[in-house]
């Protein structure tokens, strides 16, 4: 079945310290046809949402420096953006499904490319219904 959706209307932010894994977030995003915006921390990226309410994913890393981690910007966004989907990855905290907020998707990094397009087009059709 085809996607009868544009998925260049639903931006997901990336919110990733290392600044490599964040520019190949990035391009994977885009190369599935979203918009892409990033932030290096949580700070960065309470700001972008305030900025672009074309934002419907928070794509975040756990462990970053800053204020607070990903875990911590996942429950403040989904107290404050409850509409925007979460997707939370990490390589070294093990994260249990009561560390994340609800509706929220983990994936282990290396994570899969294929599986991280699944899950944003899964979203942004959940979006349009």
């Amino acid at each position: 079945m085809a996607q009868s959706f544009d998925p260049s209307r639903y931006a997901v932010l990336i919110v990733e310290d290392d600044a490599l894994v964040r520019a190949e977030a990035v391009d994977l995003c885009e190369e599935a046809g979203f918009t892409a915006y990033e932030a290096k921390n949580a700070d960065q990226a309470i700001r972008m949402l305030e900025r672009h309410s074309d934002i419907r994913v928070l794509f975040t890393d756990v462990e970053m420096p800053g204020t607070m981690d990903g875990l911590k910007l996942a429950r403040a966004v989904r107290d404050r953006w409850p509409p925007v989907a979460i997707i939370v990855t990490s390589g070294r905290v093990k994260v249990e499904t009561t560390d994340m907020p609800e509706n929220g998707l983990f994936f282990a990094k290396p994570y899969p490319p294929r599986g991280i397009i699944k899950a944003l087009y899964d979203i942004a059709a959940q979006i349009q219904n």
